[in-house]
């Protein structure tokens, strides 16, 4: 079955856009021109540029210089679409707990000794603000600091890649059948780990830092791996 017009239209953009033939900010043909480009109608034009619009890849502007510009890249608007893909997948059945926590040491372990590396007082003060206090808060702020506190060591990296990738994934959390079951100092063993890895950013010892980051999912692993569950994407 042929695809609407519309979406070919839309496909044909994004091919330009993703391909670098149009940049970032630069403007698209005005839509008279391209209904004569493509002999297709306005409204086709229309539903082509919202569904573009819909993945962030164009802004639409009105005015006498307004129109149609290819977005900026921006790693937190991006990461909306491949979360709609991760939440698909670890909500199935072929996506588990171990999936995940394989996929966290990929990342994890040499994004902390690249923020060792390259993080500055601001990355600093970031990653420091999402440490949690597991004496006094309650699991939704630790869960909540836990994804604040990884997103922020992949944003030191000061490559954007990790953290467009990240983002999806650290927003993922253990389900409630999981967080129910959690050993009794789990929450203070984290808490440990974060600060530990903390220190290593600040003394910038590239070494440190991964085995810290290797050393805190080994912890998870330990303490997860009887749990067959799959993980739950939160937000």
């Amino acid at each position: 079955m042929r695809p609407p017009a519309y979406q070919l239209l839309a496909d044909e953009l994004r091919a330009d856009i993703t391909s670098g033939r149009l940049q970032p900010g630069e403007r698209l043909p005005p839509e008279p021109e391209l209904c004569v480009k493509t002999g297709v109608s306005r409204s086709t034009v229309r539903e082509a540029l919202r569904l573009l619009a819909s993945q962030h890849l164009i802004v639409t502007t009105r005015g006498v210089t307004g129109g149609s510009f290819v977005s900026h890249p921006d790693a937190e608007q991006l990461a909306d679409g491949l979360a709609t893909g991760f939440t698909l997948l670890t909500n199935s059945d072929g996506v588990g707990l171990a999936d995940l926590l394989e996929l966290r040491r990929a990342l994890e372990v040499p994004a902390a000794g690249l923020a060792a590396l390259r993080r500055d007082d601001d990355h600093l003060l970031e990653i420091r603000s999402a440490l949690f206090d597991p004496a006094l808060d309650d699991l939704d702020i630790m869960l909540a600091a836990h994804a604040a506190f990884h997103l922020a060591v992949a944003k030191a990296t000061g490559n954007p890649l990790f953290e467009l990738v990240v983002r999806p994934l650290y927003n993922a959390t253990y389900g409630e059948e999981v967080t129910a079951n959690l050993p009794e100092g789990y929450w203070r063993q984290i808490d440990v780990d974060h600060r530990q890895l903390l220190d290593c950013l600040i003394s910038r010892d590239a070494e440190a830092a991964s085995r810290a980051a290797a050393a805190h999912l080994d912890y998870i692993v330990r303490t997860t791996q009887t749990l067959e569950i799959t993980p739950r994407y939160a937000g």
